[in-house]
């Protein structure tokens, strides 16, 4: 209990930070909207069809980067004086699992924009919504997991963006190729049989990740 206490309350703070500080959510705002404005300059404003294969892969292109800024700034952000005052309070199984929260809602938030401004301008080629959304909570559970872990080994090295880059990329691939799949079936109707083994895939994925995250991040955060 003391554990989830712990998580309750740095992930206030984050929240609070968040929302004193509220020209990085708005940047994050018009980065997805402005990205989606030039899928229409370029398509729909031409009088062309975008195809369904197409119209996927903008999009996760467009959420993909958007969780590399957006969860980029959560250790590199951080002073060493503010990560010293939180090793003398809290766990660092505390911090890492408030960071991964925190950026899990962060990033379905945006992902949850970001799809009704596509659905908007693009138009909906969706058939099956919820399969489709699930797919993206599983993406967005992913991306935050993976990218909070590489920006807390980033955050201890110099050019700490470039390296972040660098690893949090290749390690996204994987997880990417089997989004790209399952949403994939979801605008083509499929039944959702067909898409069972790529979401346990995906949970399983998300499971180790969360895991070497809860394992690793006390030896980082002791260095």
């Amino acid at each position: 209990m003391q554990l989830v206490r712990e998580i309750g309350y740095l992930m206030q703070k984050d929240f609070r930070l968040e929302w004193r500080q509220r020209a990085t959510l708005s940047g994050m705002l018009l980065y997805v909207g402005s990205t989606v404005f030039v899928c229409y300059i370029s398509f729909a404003l031409r009088g062309g069809e975008l195809p369904a294969p197409a119209w996927n892969a903008l999009f996760w292109i467009i959420l993909l980067f958007t969780a590399v800024n957006a969860v980029a700034k959560g250790f590199l952000q951080e002073s060493r004086g503010r990560q010293l005052y939180y090793y003398a309070l809290v766990r660092p199984e505390a911090v890492i699992l408030a960071k991964i929260g925190y950026n899990v809602l962060l990033l379905l938030g945006l992902g949850l924009v970001g799809f009704a401004l596509y659905a908007l301008v693009l138009g909906n080629l969706v058939q099956d919504v919820p399969l489709f959304l699930l797919n993206m909570m599983l993406g967005a559970i992913g991306f935050a997991s993976t990218l909070t872990l590489v920006s807390g080994i980033a955050a201890k090295a110099t050019n700490s963006h470039t390296l972040m880059a660098i690893l949090g990329f290749p390690l996204m691939i994987p997880m990417l190729l089997l989004l790209i799949k399952v949403s994939k079936n979801a605008l083509d109707g499929l039944e959702f049989e067909a898409s069972r083994s790529s979401l346990l895939t995906l949970v399983a994925l998300n499971m180790i990740v969360g895991a070497v995250s809860y394992l690793l991040f006390p030896f980082l955060w002791r260095s």
